[in-house]
């Protein structure tokens, strides 16, 4: 008989983290489980347009509150036999883990580092992380916050790398004269295209010929316009089509300044593009040689990188089909959602 998982998105915007758990809803069942969401408000819309076919109750955002009582009645409702939480950071749902706890075994997913507060504040996060039978995190630095700061047992915690959806067919770079860069997600400083946008204008001072595309919205977004003025810089607002965006792309850029391993780089690798990424989260070790890493908030560094690249189409093939080989072996969605699912079971077990 299948195990029943419920998993809680108490989140307030669509991002990597919403693109995981679709993953791991897609892969429920080849697991050995059937999957239902409690999702709050903001990202409902992202989940039915994703997974259309998993049971869902919406309920209100419930981040930074006291309690919960929406939450903890939807999950009365779909009666699971486990409750995965989706964790933005370490305490801000801790109102959505106590109703999980109250309701069945959970287990956490926390996507990145965070602020775990001090004094009392930290004493009752600890106590409520003392509570879940599993912590995960995609990235090492998240499991190791969870042990050292939170007091979680280590056998307690494990690390599962992101994974994403690897196409049958690999577009690669798409050949355009001059060539495109190209890069999105959302426009914040956290994403660090002011670093990017930076080094581009190294770039055509040095007389190169490219042009680039930077697609997402968000806070940043006027600023970092004003910062593109007389860079051949197009930015082409929210990316609802990431294999298409990518298709049309000769050369990848990630310049953020934190991460854990982000999705957009794993989907250009799966694409067989050429990648510059700056050293985040557990990016050194998922990628190995097969993409160009460069110290975070270098522009000068990040300009090197990508001017070598530009410069030299068959580096940029090489590095395309390298990276492409990569993903298929080792970053695949539904590698990670058995990797996931084989350590959820230890919940039931």
């Amino acid at each position: 008989m299948s195990r029943r998982i419920s998993v809680v998105a108490d989140s307030d915007a669509w991002g990597g983290a919403e693109v995981y758990l679709t993953h791991l809803l897609r892969g429920a069942a080849d697991s050995g489980w059937t999957a239902s969401l409690v999702v709050a408000e903001p990202v409902a819309d992202g989940f039915a347009r994703s997974v259309p076919g998993v049971p869902t109750t919406v309920v209100p955002l419930v981040r930074h509150r006291a309690d919960a009582p929406e939450v903890s009645a939807a999950l009365a409702a779909q009666r699971p036999d486990a409750v995965l939480v989706n964790l933005v950071d370490p305490g801000s749902n801790a109102a959505a883990v106590r109703a999980a706890l109250a309701t069945a075994p959970t287990a956490g997913v926390l996507h990145l580092p965070g602020d775990t507060g001090t004094g009392d504040d930290r004493r009752r996060l600890a106590d409520l992380y003392g509570r879940l039978g599993l912590v995960l995190g995609t990235c090492e630095d998240a499991r190791a916050q969870v042990v050292t700061e939170l007091g979680v047992a280590p056998e307690r915690t494990g690390v599962v790398p992101n994974g994403v959806h690897v196409p049958a067919v690999a577009t690669g770079p798409a050949g355009h004269t001059p060539p495109r860069l190209g890069t999105f997600g959302r426009l914040t400083a956290q994403k660090g295209f002011d670093v990017l946008l930076a080094a581009v204008g190294r770039l055509v001072a040095e007389g190169r010929e490219f042009d680039v595309v930077i697609g997402g919205h968000g806070r940043d977004a006027d600023r970092l316009r004003e910062l593109a003025t007389g860079l051949p810089v197009t930015f082409t607002g929210f990316v609802d089509d990431a294999p298409a965006f990518l298709a049309d792309l000769d050369l990848f850029a990630l310049s953020s300044r934190r991460e854990a391993l982000p999705l957009v780089l794993l989907e250009a690798m799966a694409a067989g593009l050429p990648c510059v990424t700056t050293a985040v989260g557990d990016v050194v070790p998922a990628v190995g040689e097969d993409a160009v890493v460069v110290p975070v908030d270098d522009e000068a560094a990040l300009a090197r990188a990508l001017g070598a690249l530009l410069d030299d189409a068959d580096r940029r093939a090489d590095l395309g089909a390298r990276a492409r080989e990569r993903a298929v072996r080792e970053m695949g969605a539904d590698l990670m959602a058995r990797r996931t699912f084989a350590l959820l079971d230890r919940l039931v077990d």
